[in-house]
């Protein structure tokens, strides 16, 4: 924490003229920054080429990890809007956001339950996105309504392809060993969640027996992590039980070619039947 503080302490020190250059910018479009690519995929459906979107945590992180960088308090001087998932490893912000000292700008939590990458999460999230758009750009409401729509329709035409794809890989209520960040996810695409971990820190040696005990007994097929927390954070409990170990992302751009939702879900479900499929 220390050495965040000073990070912040030396960027607002030796950056006034590049703030000032950036305040005095002109555009047509609403400068919004997200704390993380789940957000900036849904405003740039909604938002169309209404919006620029500078995004701040590297997909493959997880945002409680996430130090910040020189660029950071230019990205929200420019902004009018700052959007956060309100996760309490979004703790960061709120010193990135008085070091940039922007009046302009309004920052807004999206405060929406659930795994974002589970369909019908997707679509609540995308309802308030576009809430958040509008109330920010009334002018644009309208279009930007439109555009949340045409978004969900294309979210809603996922579930039954990628249901189909599980149940002919033979994985509706496989028992699995998961990461607690990837049990909801798993749990939305008919898996048995028998137990769940948080990340390799909290794996001691007895919490480790503990599982292996429970994947034996429930006849688990695979341990699947969440990249974001560390891969390969559950392979000594497959390896004790003899079954893939598998990286799932909960952010689009996690893996190279998956930068948007749909790439990011088919990604992770290619990944699920490959290893675990019949």
């Amino acid at each position: 924490m220390r050495r965040f503080f000073l990070v912040i302490a030396l960027l607002a020190a030796i950056m006034p003229a590049a703030l000032s250059a950036c305040r005095t910018a002109t555009s047509n479009r609403m400068v919004v920054v997200t704390s993380t690519t789940l957000i900036q995929y849904i405003v740039q459906q909604v938002g169309g080429d209404r919006v620029e979107v500078l995004n701040l945590v590297p997909p493959n992180q997880h945002p409680g990890n996430y130090d910040v960088k020189p660029g950071d308090i230019e990205k929200l001087a420019r902004a009018r809007l700052f959007i956060l998932h309100g996760y309490p490893g979004e703790g960061f912000a709120d010193e990135l956001v008085a070091a940039a000292d922007n009046p302009n700008l309004t920052v807004v939590k999206a405060n929406v339950d659930g795994n974002w990458m589970i369909p019908s999460v997707q679509q609540t999230a995308t309802d308030r996105i576009e809430e958040i758009l509008s109330q920010a750009d009334p002018a644009n409401a309208a279009a930007y309504a439109q555009a949340a729509d045409a978004y969900k329709l294309r979210v809603q035409a996922k579930v039954a392809t990628i249901q189909a794809a599980l149940k002919a890989a033979g994985l509706s209520q496989a028992a699995v060993i998961a990461s607690v960040r990837q049990a909801d996810f798993l749990q939305w695409a008919g898996f048995n969640v028998v137990a769940t971990f948080v990340d390799a820190n909290s794996l001691t040696p007895q919490t480790v027996q503990s599982l292996v005990d429970q994947g034996r007994a429930s006849g688990v097929r695979a341990v699947i992590n969440n990249l974001q927390d560390g891969k390969d954070a559950g392979k000594a409990i497959a390896a004790e039980l003899g079954v893939p170990n598998i990286n799932l992302s909960n952010f689009p751009g996690g893996f190279d070619d998956t930068d948007t939702w749909e790439k990011a879900i088919d990604y992770n479900v290619e990944l699920l039947i490959k290893a675990v499929g019949k």
